[in-house]
């Protein structure tokens, strides 16, 4: 788990008018809306939006991306979630104290909280869930958010064989006590996050449970009414959500459209009230007509996130660091995001985008971006001796792999064309099916794949601790002990300074060493049609619909 030409100040700058400083948690866009509260009478009606293409799962432990957490957004909910301005508040828990020394949290459950089915929800089934997640067995690639907690790491690495001493423990059924290993500012954000929702219990008798709406329990606003595979999810209303009577949709409808120009068309049609970022796509060059044609309905929105090439290093040539450089430095950034994406994205020349919290100020303005520069000819040259150190004649035969999408293609066609005229060498383009990509990408069976993140709670560490060795997200084979010990350094302290330090440092190593390939950071542009109001997009790009409202006509 996406405007026109802009100058990078620009864009720096809307970041920070979106963000307001409440702890680690930025200011989210609520587009149209008046704070949740209705102005007027409501329609009940129907929110429809596209997905683009089948979610991965619906399994929160092994939920990784965007298309996956949209849903998830409707239909579980944690501990705490995020108000329209991006503020941690009560969710299923009601409330929370802290200790003095930040390592210990207790989370008071509320008394109206219940499943789907109408079974209590407590603080046993977040127990059960998180060490679920955290167990090898159950494959979880986001198991290491749970690393801030103690013992949760040495668990999930097999160095101690039950979750007896991990430090997530129900006490009763309402009292949920979290122990940390070291104070983190960001955890109670955390909380909101799908890997950190609750399972109901009963999945442990059914291992297909999350593949069919009919078997899956859930704890949100809303639930799932029906799921035609590859074609369409349906959501409706839960009667036992304890804030129900805050719920003024009467469904939610996911449609599965993987080409952008007919997306477009079915919102043009009126068969969608939302079209675009983060799960779908308007056409690049429709883009600059819509802003004059539907200039009230169209919105442009910088991101912090990422979208790159990552290699596969175990695999020649990508073992030399000096290929992964050549083809890194051969391109032509700024015509991409001038020229094919058309969007405002902005050219990215390090991994962690604008908008992320630093020290004083964001973190791209702290720690510049320029750890690499654009050059054809020092790119030909390190190619050639990259391919020599590893006894190669001439580049071999490679394929950058990507998720079924316009955007994408168009992107790669792109790149490639521009290693053939810089580098002189053919790579290839294939598009798959985004549940297979991230399967392949996961089994590093890829040689160049197409890759994106974005926050899941806002400090640099969510982008730069997923690359440490033999980490479940690093699918690149980089392994680096002196990053490792980088990154343990700032999950050690809450001294911002220190932590900063230490993470710009790491970033450096990543970007000297190139596993991955930064091409742009994000810039959502979506459309909303007239009346619908409260859809919420946070600085990250992702959208919350479950208290948006239709006004009566």
């Amino acid at each position: 788990m996406r405007t026109r030409k802009s100058a990078y100040t620009f864009f720096v700058a809307l970041l920070i008018l979106a963000i307001v400083a409440v702890g680690c948690t930025p200011k989210e866009e609520n587009n149209g809306a008046n704070n949740g509260e209705t102005g007027g009478k409501v329609e009940k009606k129907v929110f429809r939006m596209n997905l683009h293409s089948e979610p991965s799962t619906l399994d929160p432990a092994l939920m990784e991306d965007n298309v996956s957490g949209t849903i998830a957004t409707g239909i579980y909910e944690g501990l705490t979630r995020k108000d329209e301005n991006g503020q941690s508040i009560a969710g299923m828990a009601e409330k929370w104290d802290v200790s003095e020394d930040g390592l210990t949290y207790t989370f008071h459950m509320r008394e109206d909280a219940k499943w789907s089915n109408g079974d209590k929800v407590t603080a046993n089934d977040f127990e059960f869930s998180w060490k679920r997640a955290l167990d090898p067995a159950t494959g979880s690639t986001y198991s290491y958010q749970f690393y801030y907690i103690k013992g949760a790491q040495e668990y999930n690495e097999g160095k101690v064989k039950t979750a007896d001493e991990v430090g997530i423990k129900a006490t009763d059924e309402k009292t949920l006590v979290v122990t940390l290993k070291s104070p983190t500012p960001y955890f109670l954000s955390l909380t909101s996050f799908y890997t950190y929702y609750p399972e109901h219990q009963s999945i442990k008798d059914n291992e297909a449970w999350a593949a069919e709406a009919e078997t899956i329990i859930t704890n949100g606003p809303f639930k799932l009414k029906a799921w035609e595979h590859s074609v369409s999810i349906d959501l409706e209303p839960s009667e036992h959500y304890y804030a129900a009577d805050e719920i003024k949709l009467a469904g939610v409808h996911f449609s599965m459209i993987p080409d952008s120009a007919t997306e477009l068309a079915t919102y043009e049609t009126d068969e969608l009230d939302y079209t675009g970022k983060p799960t779908g796509e308007i056409p690049a060059e429709q883009i600059a007509v819509l802003k004059e044609s539907k200039k009230d309905e169209i919105f442009t929105k910088g991101i912090a996130s990422s979208y790159y090439y990552q290699f596969n290093t175990q695999e020649a040539p990508f073992k030399s660091v000096k290929v992964r450089k050549a083809l890194g430095m051969a391109i032509d950034r700024q015509a991409i995001v001038e020229s094919v994406t058309m969007a405002g994205e902005v050219p990215s020349f390090g991994f962690v985008p604008p908008g992320i919290t630093g020290v004083e100020k964001q973190y791209r303005e702290e720690i510049k971006d320029d750890f690499f520069k654009e050059d054809a000819a020092e790119a030909k040259k390190l190619l050639a001796e990259g391919l020599k150190e590893q006894g190669l004649d001439k580049f071999p035969k490679v394929t950058v792999i990507f998720n079924t999408s316009d955007g994408h293609k168009k992107i790669a066609e792109a790149i490639v064309e521009m290693w053939r005229q810089n580098l002189g060498i053919e790579v290839g383009i294939e598009n798959q099916d985004f549940p297979v990509l991230l399967k392949n990408r996961t089994a590093m069976n890829y040689q160049i794949a197409r890759a994106g993140w974005g926050a899941d709670y806002n400090d640099p560490m969510t982008y730069l601790d997923m690359f440490v060795t033999n980490g479940t997200q690093n699918n690149t084979g980089f392994a680096s002990a002196e990053y490792d010990s980088l990154i343990k350094k700032a999950y050690s302290t809450d001294d911002q300074k220190v932590r900063m330090d230490a993470l710009s440092k790491a970033e450096k190593i990543l970007m000297d060493e190139m596993p991955i390939m930064p091409i742009y950071y994000y810039s959502n542009v979506y459309m909303v049609k007239p009346g619908l109001k409260n859809i919420v997009t946070d600085y990250k790009g992702d959208v919350d619909y479950t208290r948006a409202y239709f006004e009566a006509k």
